[in-house]
């Protein structure tokens, strides 16, 4: 009796190891069931996406799908023939920037509607036909995107109107909104507003009529141009190279005031990016003030404005330009040699190489 004892208790372990592992390697199938499973599962049919958003807001005439939508039909190409980029490919309309445009008509959220427009400018530089075949209203509906209250929503409508800018018929209504544009940049301080709005105006010519409202906001282009984010600082000194060649704006520009340490942005440590644009700004206010037409007219500017930063009797520009002519990116190098040169001839006397006076020289010996 007391062997027997034992081997029951030996039998029992094994019994429990037998059904442990069977137990565990249970638990492991199930899961593997599961993870497939999920995996295999399609998205639902429905959800806050702006395709889906579209999908259930219906256009003039048109009645909102259910949710339950069919799947779509199986192309002669092997692929869903709900694709929009490869229905335009083949030459078929997919509508998609259509149902988007006439979504955003409808009531929605400042979420929705950040969406909605972030997907239409997808579609607009992925569907050039169908963004070809959009109207001036639909310019008017996205530009009216501009007055929400909500800033992510003027962001992505900025971004939008910079899309649909690639489109020469569409142009001279984008700028249209130019005005409003510049007044967001004066009105918000926001680095991702500024960049969008600035990005936009880089990628349009801007018009006459748009030139009193840019010397109201002279002052807040100077100041994104001092901050500490170079994306702004890029996208403004772009837009003031591009205003430094206006005749009537090249005053103003030169009249802003600056802070006492505008020259860092000639140090070296900067970006390169940024250095180049600052360069070529430089050049273009130098070739600008020395042109005939602009020394036939005596000047005054402030103690502290952008022309005594640059050319006043006081300047250290001549420094900091001879440090970045060994700069280790060339353009830079070959830039900051433009600028000395333009500082040291003036523009009537350029093609005559001999001819610079002594007189006109940042760089004589006495420096």
């Amino acid at each position: 009796m007391g062997k027997c004892v034992p081997q029951c208790l030996r039998q029992l372990d094994i019994r429990k190891s037998v059904v442990g592992l069977a137990t565990g390697a249970g638990a492991i199938y199930l899961l593997y069931k599961a993870i497939r499973a999920g995996i295999k599962c399609p998205p639902p049919l429905c959800t806050t996406s702006p395709i889906c958003i579209a999908r259930e807001c219906p256009g003039p005439g048109e009645r909102a799908l259910p949710l339950e939508a069919p799947a779509p039909e199986a192309s002669s190409l092997g692929g869903p023939k709900g694709l929009a980029i490869e229905r335009e490919r083949h030459g078929r309309d997919s509508g998609e920037l259509r149902r988007l445009l006439n979504s955003l008509e409808c009531k929605q959220d400042e979420y929705a509607k950040s969406m909605i427009l972030h997907s239409i400018t997808r579609c607009v530089y992925l569907l050039e036909a169908e963004a070809s075949a959009c109207t001036t209203d639909d310019i008017m509906l996205v530009g009216s995107m501009l007055d929400d209250k909500d800033n992510s929503v003027k962001i992505q409508a900025l971004n939008t109107l910079k899309a649909f800018s690639g489109i020469r018929k569409f142009r001279l209504k984008i700028q249209e909104h130019s005005i409003k544009v510049l007044e967001l940049i004066s009105t918000i301080w926001d680095p991702e507003l500024h960049i969008a709005s600035l990005r936009l105006l880089n990628n349009l010519p801007l018009p006459d009529f748009a030139h009193p409202q840019l010397r109201r906001v002279m002052p807040a282009l100077m100041e994104i141009l001092q901050s500490d984010y170079i994306l702004a600082q890029v996208q403004v000194i772009r837009l003031l190279s591009y205003l430094a060649q206006k005749n009537d704006l090249l005053y103003d520009i030169l009249n802003c005031q600056v802070h006492p340490s505008f020259l860092n942005l000639f140090q070296a440590t900067q970006p390169g990016s940024l250095l180049f644009e600052v360069l070529v700004f430089a050049e273009r206010l130098s070739e600008g003030r020395n042109t005939p037409h602009y020394r036939a007219v005596k000047w005054h500017y402030n103690e502290q404005s952008l022309h005594e930063a640059l050319f006043g009797d006081e300047s250290r520009l001549a420094d900091r330009l001879l440090a970045l002519v060994i700069h280790p990116e060339e353009e830079v190098q070959i830039q900051a040699c433009k600028v000395i040169v333009s500082l040291q001839c003036p523009q009537d006397t350029r093609t005559r190489p001999f001819s610079c006076q002594a007189s006109h020289s940042y760089f004589n010996n006495g420096e």
